[in-house]
């Protein structure tokens, strides 16, 4: 693959049909329902595992002040929930390897 750019879900999708044979379909189908556990997951508040590349978590944030931008005007935000990602110990250890070894 590709150094630059971003990793999209059709290049997944390629890649798994190049390592395990897979016809485009089964490749395509696996992948959707992986995203869609994961998406389901979220959705109903519970943290996301993956040993050995991070963890999706699910956090809550309070009603809070905020400013439209556009007149400057106060206004109050209503609470909302956010996904944040945390890499595993080892998926760090690796993008800062390679980035040592470019240099």
């Amino acid at each position: 693959m590709p150094k630059s750019g971003s990793l999209t879900k059709a290049r997944i999708v390629e890649s798994v049909v190049e390592t395990n044979g897979y016809t485009h379909k089964k490749a395509f189908e696996t992948v959707e329902i992986i995203l869609e556990l994961i998406k389901r997951s979220l959705e109903n508040g519970e943290d996301v595992l993956i040993s050995g590349f991070g963890k999706f978590c699910v956090k809550k944030k309070k009603k809070r002040r905020g400013r439209n931008p556009a007149t400057g005007e106060d206004m109050m935000l209503a609470p909302r929930k956010r996904v944040t990602f945390r890499s595993s110990k080892k998926l760090r250890e690796k993008v800062n390897e390679k980035k040592i070894s470019q240099l």
